[in-house]
This record gives C-alpha cells, structure tokens and sequence, in this order.
C-alpha cells in the first residue's frame, strides 16, 4: 500500500502540509501529478459535476486547465478533525478571450488511513476581474 504523509489523524501543522501539498500540485496544473492525491475510487463534487474515480479527475482537470489559463491557486486552512480538512481558496485564470476571473470556494476533504483524498466537496463562485486587480500577476 503506498501512504502520502501526512496521515490521518491530522493536528494543524499535518493539516496545513497537506493542503501546502495540494496547493503546490494543483498550480503545477498537472493532471496525473494532481490525481494520484486522490484513492482509485475517489468521489468529487464539483461545483455542478459529480466525478468518481482518478480517470474522471485527469479528465476534468485536463478541460479544466484548458480552459482556465495561467491558472494560480492559494488555499487556506479552514478547520481540521480526524480524517477531515476544510479549506478556503481563491484562485485566477482568464479565459480564451483574455477575460481574467477570480474563483472563491470552499472545500471538505476526507482521507483515507493511507493519507489519499477519498473525499472532496467543493463549492465555487466566478467574479470576473481586471487584469489590475490580479492578485497573483507577479507569480504568473
């Protein structure tokens, strides 16, 4: 069985490595580097969509980061119990049209023993934005 430490149960400084971790994997924008956090089964709700399984992730977070350029993240510790973190996060991207977006939510993630995500809930809104009121311009 392959682990991805930290493991549950979590206190604040195992919990904020792990949501550092995904943080740092989701701005590399890979997708099969991104999915392997995830167990075989994983089960996603996503805004409207509902994904079970890695295959599904890779797939969503290819369309994704199609169509969410120069995509930058930033996640915040919410609470932590147990097996379970809940996160705050925004992040920015524009769109094919060079219309530049900032994207709020919140997640709950549950773990398996083994420290993959077999869990997450996330909840997100879209407020678009100028190319002035950018965030992250200097990371990008």
């Amino acid at each position: 069985m392959t682990q991805r430490p930290p493991l549950p149960p979590f206190d604040e400084s195992s919990a904020r490595a792990k949501i550092q971790a995904a943080e740092d994997a989701w701005n590399s924008r890979d997708p099969e580097r991104v999915s392997l956090a995830y167990t075989e089964d994983c089960v996603w709700r996503n805004r409207h969509e509902f994904i079970t399984g890695r295959d599904e992730i890779r797939a969503f977070l290819r369309r994704k980061w199609e169509k969410e350029l120069d995509y930058r993240l930033r996640k915040e510790l919410w609470s932590w119990s147990g097996n379970r973190i809940s996160v705050c996060f925004r992040y920015e991207w524009h769109d094919a049209g060079g219309q530049w977006w900032r994207s709020y939510g919140n997640e709950q993630w549950e773990f398996a023993p083994d420290g993959l995500m077999r869990r997450r809930e996330a909840s997100i809104n879209d407020v678009p934005i100028t190319a002035d009121q950018r965030e992250f311009a200097a990371e990008a």
